[in-house]
């Protein structure tokens, strides 16, 4: 067919036929992939930059010995600080692990983060990913997140509101920022989520507070059933630092039993 055409016109033909091939090349990889969305979820196999969220209060001490673990093993972590004390609007303690997030993206040049979010953190992580942080979450864990409120902010608000400030009402069961969070899904898809906690915590109650429709919810006495580690204890725990470590890895969430124990240090 070519042959009988003159070279300009021959020339535009295959000019024509590559745009043609090339164009249908690009759609064959969106539908094999599900598409290049810019904002849709971080790519799951490869973990990227960690970051830590307080729990109320703000203080960072308590995760500082789960970052140091995380980067012994080779994970670019850091400890986000909150804005004021820790105690004020959650809601703007999100806003700055957004702020971190970038700046962790910008400074790695990775396509994701993994968030770890102790006790309040947890819930901060959430208002996050449902706020716009699901384009570049890979992975949320929580460790004794109240994600259904705790006892102790539901009786402050009562016998005592003026020492419980705006984060502490946003933590009680039936604050209008849980309500949104749990309303319908409570772990957006493209995102993998895992919930951590212990039975024995006296800060949020009741303990199972911290279960998340659709997570991956573990107990750290499902694992080794004779663990005595409290609310405050979490992030510096060998055995639920070694919990983290394993479902912030490449593959996919992964339940955890007796038979794990040992292998984990516990």
């Amino acid at each position: 067919m070519l042959a009988g055409l003159s070279p300009a016109r021959r020339r535009l033909v295959v000019a024509v036929l590559a745009l043609v091939t090339a164009a249908v090349v690009a759609v064959g990889v969106l539908l094999a992939t599900g598409g290049t969305d810019a904002e849709g979820p971080g790519p799951q196999a490869r973990p990227g930059p960690v970051l830590l969220v307080p729990g109320y209060g703000g203080g960072t001490t308590s995760l500082r010995a789960l970052a140091d673990r995380l980067q012994q093993a080779g994970r670019d972590a850091t400890v986000v600080p909150l804005p004021g004390d820790g105690r004020g609007d959650l809601g703007e303690a999100a806003a700055a692990l957004d702020d971190a997030a970038r700046a962790a993206l910008a400074r790695t040049g990775e396509e994701s983060v993994d968030v770890v979010g102790y006790s309040a953190g947890g819930v901060i992580a959430r208002l996050w990913v449902a706020d716009g942080g699901a384009g570049v979450a890979r992975r949320v864990v929580t460790l004794g997140s109240p994600h259904h409120g705790t006892g102790l902010a539901d009786l402050a608000g009562r016998i005592a509101p003026e020492s419980c400030p705006e984060g502490c009402r946003q933590l009680a069961s039936d604050s209008p920022v849980l309500a949104r969070l749990n309303a319908g899904d409570e772990t957006p898809d493209g995102v993998g989520w895992v919930s951590v906690w212990t039975t024995l915590d006296r800060t949020v109650t009741p303990p199972d507070s911290a279960r998340l429709d659709g997570a991956l919810n573990l107990a750290v006495q499902e694992v080794c059933a004779d663990s005595r580690v409290g609310h405050g204890q979490l992030p510096g725990d060998p055995l639920v630092q070694a919990i983290v470590l394993e479902q912030l890895g490449p593959e996919d969430p992964v339940a955890l039993g007796t038979a794990d124990c040992a292998r984990l240090g516990g």
